[in-house]
């Protein structure tokens, strides 16, 4: 009976599919346990084997917890909206539906052939309007929703209309915009509706505002910052500049407090929750208002450290400040202009990173010291970001060592308030000991005293007030884009209003191009069927508008981190076209048990979905404000790139060990043609199909008659051509020698290199586990009676897997496995008894093998919900020892003797045997030494 993995594993994958094998049920007398995958967003280049990994990890754990008796909830999805398909689009003029759907298709037969016990029943699309209508409803609720900071929550809109009717809105304690127009109740009654609308939107928590955000002229859309890698975008590598626009923003800011307090609830990795609370970035301090010189307006900063105001000798203001413009003196105009102009061109991360570079302009303005009421010059410069804080600080040069690199610059007098005191970094970071001087009311007194008396004095002048601020910015949600959800709004007057929920989902419309329009509007400005017909409450035709009933739809979409931010409760219900998800189902799944996924996703994903779960929990529509339990990171697989090297200026190539001390370029070749001893298959390289032509003149020089290539551990890029197809490994060594290969490779959390070579390893392994099963004449297992040492492997296998598996640490796992298998081997084990649950133990590993040798076993339906073999601890307590019996110091043979014999009884039996007679011949020995449990000496 040979092993036949390919046919085994298309049965197999067959069977589960029409049996749906692994469809969990939303109610169950078992125990339940949510185990979920971040979705993927399927791409044209399908799987790399490095995409599995966290996939393969989570699948382990979803097959113990079956065999453990839970009823296991394992969805998958797509993320299916994005830039990448409607870039495709514009290339092409293809749909992205339509490349999409290609591309999921690819995907699912990937993950198909793995052998993923996925609830297929449960597969969302984000690109689905039955999916999206959801996305469209929870963008309603947060429009209709405020935060009040009395109760700490959101609340519906219309609780605080109908305290703007009563009492006006002095008295409201909400997370609103800045600079509020008071008003009282009979004010609220006598304005009219648009200027309602107006007020209520600086108070919903998803709003229309102008805001600085990425702009990418190239792709013609906004971009979120981890959407931008050294100052371009990450598709395509674009310029990106900073721009004011009118977008749709959320206000996360209100959660900033209860995200960051959350993070001491759950169990997620160390690292990522270290990464949101940087994000999140809480500071204590003061906020302080300085008069400008000259003007009506003010600066207001924020600052951890108001007891150092005395040292304040500049102010630098963010160079997109609303104020630069309107204090700009003319005699400084255009130096501040060419750089507003330069730094737009800059990414606000790239500002953030960039400590080395000093640069600024003088706006001409002066500010006044509060206290001291000197003038103070106002700078612009591009380390102060608009969107952190006011977008201004007070400069201290003898306490920041940007603010002094600046100073220094620019020729900026510094006043040392901290004379004759250590302010060294490490002193003055001890904010214990920090003692300031030279001022009126600070003289003596440490940090906290000062930070007090300042912050007080601040008070009564009317000049600044104590503050908590908060790193983490409202999160801007729109984009300029085609392939997005559409929002579920119509404008009358200007003003956005809702589509009623009963008419969601509003549709995609059809667009001939997938560009901006010639004016700069949207793509969806291409739609000649957008508008919204407030009477018969469907989309019509533009031409239509007429203002009185029809209206236009908004244009922008929605960005890709909406449709994921609640996929995780949609799974538990996906069917349901009536609400978001049933009452029993949420009340049965209630939130993630595991969740694996990258951590590239920190401070994006991660955090928007922990906002949304929160607001969702505050409607009283989820139990949990925190939606996964645990996460885990799982690490990256990496490719081994190989290079070829061109000397500069020729079509010559030399080989790896010619290149010292010659000029040449290294340049990616595709791993494809480069055989294990790092040959180059220099013939295959030619006849390529996509880049043949550019070697075909090229002359390649060897070395002892062969080309050798270099390598290098790069991250898994097809712009490397290091990427190796699953299909290819699965096709030439089976999905269970993957799964265990890319579990082998090292610690979960761990980056690795991949090596094709060394999967070799666990196929042979399973060859030699099918061969303890069966042989060539067919199954040769039986009912024998297992041995001691039989039961000794499977238990100690019992044992080490179950801790490797909860501990998740599968690497470990693999090798037991490979223990146990060369251990029952060499007992010529045949017991059904060991070897059937040793398939249990294997079987969240390596499925496809486990269930056909559990089938050939005589055992019927599938092995997944079989219970996890039970530990006996018994048959690992040694009954016995194995005693070396030495003659005068020199080991002849052993002897098994029980471990509770006495001195004098082990001596007795060992002079009794008749292996000891033979070294003895007849001698009587002089001395017999015994130490139990370990030897025997015979002294003669």
């Amino acid at each position: 009976m040979r092993y036949d993995f390919n046919k085994i594993e298309k049965k197999w994958q067959d069977y589960w599919a029409k049996n749906e094998t692994f469809k969990a049920e939303n109610n169950s007398d078992k125990p339940k346990f949510y185990v979920l995958d971040m979705f993927p967003y399927p791409s044209g280049a399908g799987l790399h084997v490095g995409h599995p990994l966290g996939y393969i990890a989570s699948d382990i754990y979803a097959r113990y917890k079956r065999h453990q008796g839970f009823n296991v909830l394992h969805p998958q999805g797509y993320d299916s909206f994005g830039l990448p398909a409607e870039q495709y689009a514009i290339q092409t003029g293809q749909h992205p539906a339509i490349t999409t759907a290609e591309n999921i298709k690819t995907y699912r037969r990937q993950l198909d052939q793995i052998g993923f016990s996925f609830d297929w029943s449960r597969e969302v699309r984000t690109s689905d309007p039955s999916y999206y209508k959801w996305t469209q409803w929870i963008f309603i609720q947060l429009f209709n929703s405020w935060y009040n900071k009395d109760s700490d929550k959101a609340e519906a809109i219309t609780e605080l209309e109908k305290i703007f009717a009563s009492e006006g809105n002095l008295n409201v304690n909400a997370v609103c915009d800045d600079a509020i127009e008071p008003f009282t109740a009979e004010d609220w009654i006598r304005f009219d509706s648009k200027k309602q609308q107006e007020l209520l939107l600086q108070y919903r928590l998803t709003y229309l505002a102008e805001t600085e955000v990425n702009w990418c002229p190239a792709l013609g859309t906004v971009l979120a910052n981890d959407e931008i890698v050294n100052g371009v975008s990450e598709r395509g590598g674009h310029p990106v500049i900073r721009k004011k626009m009118t977008q749709w923003s959320m206000r996360i800011s209100a959660y900033a407090e209860r995200l960051l307090q959350g993070l001491d609830t759950i169990d997620w990795t160390d690292s990522l929750k270290e990464s949101q609370r940087n994000w999140i970035g809480k500071s204590v301090g003061a906020a302080v208002t300085f008069n400008i010189v000259g003007h009506n307006e003010v600066i207001d900063v924020f600052t951890t450290r108001p007891d150092t105001i005395f040292g304040v000798s500049f102010m630098t203001l963010a160079p997109e400040h609303e104020l630069v413009a309107q204090i700009t003196t003319p005699e400084q105009k255009a130096e501040v202009d060419a750089y507003v102009l330069a730094t737009a061109k800059r990414s606000e991360r790239d500002r953030m990173a960039d400590v080395k570079t000093i640069s600024g302009a003088f706006t001409g303005a002066y500010a006044e010291h509060p206290f001291t009421k000197e003038p103070i010059p106002v700078w612009i410069g591009d380390y102060v970001l608009a969107g952190y804080g006011t977008g201004a600080v007070m400069s201290v040069p003898c306490g920041d060592q940007r603010d002094y690199d600046f100073a220094k610059h620019f020729n900026i007098p510094i006043p040392n308030i901290f004379e004759g005191i250590d302010i060294s970094e490490e002193a003055f970071a001890d904010k214990e000991k920090t003692v300031i001087a030279n001022s009126d009311f600070l003289n003596g007194m440490n940090y906290k005293k000062a930070t007090k008396r300042a912050i007080y004095e601040l008070e009564q002048m009317g000049q600044g007030e104590g503050k908590t601020n908060y790193r983490l910015r409202d999160a801007v949600f729109s984009r300029q884009r085609y392939w997005g959800e559409p929002f579920p709004v119509y404008y009358i007057d200007g003003m956005p209003q809702m589509i009623a929920t009963e008419h969601l989902p509003i549709e995609l419309p059809e667009v001939e191009k997938y560009l901006p329009t010639e004016t700069g509007e949207p793509p969806l400005g291409n739609a000649t069927k957008w508008a919204w017909c407030t009477e018969t409450n469907t989309v019509v035709n533009n031409d239509k508008i007429d203002g009185k009933a029809i209206f236009p739809l908004e244009l922008n979409t929605m960005p890709g981190w909406a449709g994921s931010s609640q996929y995780f409760n949609r799974y538990m219900d996906p069917q349901n076209d009536k609400e978001i998800f049933s009452k029993e189902a949420i009340n049965y799944w209630q939130q993630v048990d595991l969740y694996i996924g990258g951590s590239e996703h920190a401070t994006g994903h991660l955090l928007y979905s922990r906002f949304w779960q929160k607001f969702m929990f505050d409607l009283g529509l989820v139990p949990h404000d925190e939606y996964a339990k645990k996460l885990i990171n799982q690490g990256m697989i990496l490719g081994t790139s190989a290079f070829i090297y061109r000397e500069e200026g020729t079509q010559t190539y030399l080989s790896l060990g010619l290149i010292e001390g010659k000029k040449v370029q290294p340049i990616h070749v595709k791993v494809k043609y480069v055989i294990a001893s790092d040959e180059l298959d220099i013939e295959g390289l030619k006849a390529d199909a996509e880049f043949g032509e550019d070697y075909a003149d090229a002359k390649f020089v060897l070395e002892n008659g062969v080309y050798k290539v270099g390598r290098d551990v790069e991250k898994m890029s097809k712009s490397k051509y290091n990427v190796v197809n699953p299909d290819d490994i699965v096709s030439d060594y089976g999905a269970d020698s993957l799964r265990l290969y890319e579990m082998f490779l090292g610690p979960l959390e761990q980056y690795k290199p991949w090596n094709t070579a060394g999967i070799t390893g666990v196929h042979s392994f399973l060859k030699k586990l099918w061969k303890l099963y069966a042989d060539d004449n067919g199954l040769k297992v039986n009912d024998a009676e297992p041995t001691k040492d039989n039961l000794k492997t499977l238990h100690k296998t019992i044992k080490k897997v179950q801790e490797d598996i909860e501990n998740f640490s599968f690497n470990t796992s693999v090798s037991t496995f490979m223990i146990a298998a060369n251990e029952l081997t060499a007992q010529k084990c045949t017991s059904k008894a060991i070897l059937e649950p040793l398939l249990v133990l294997i079987s969240p590993y390596a499925p496809h093998i486990a269930e056909e040798l559990w089938s050939q076993l005589g055992n019927n339906g599938s092995i997944a919900t079989v219970p996890f073999p039970e530990f006996d601890a018994s048959h690992l307590v040694e009954s016995s020892k194995n005693y070396p019996i030495s003659f005068n110091g020199k080991m002849r043979f052993t002897l098994e003797l029980p471990l509770d014999m006495s001195k004098e009884d082990i001596e007795k039996t060992v002079l009794a045997n008749e292996k000891t007679q033979e070294q003895l011949a007849g001698r009587t020995p002089k001395k017999v030494i015994v130490v139990p449990g370990k030897i025997v000496n015979i002294v003669g």
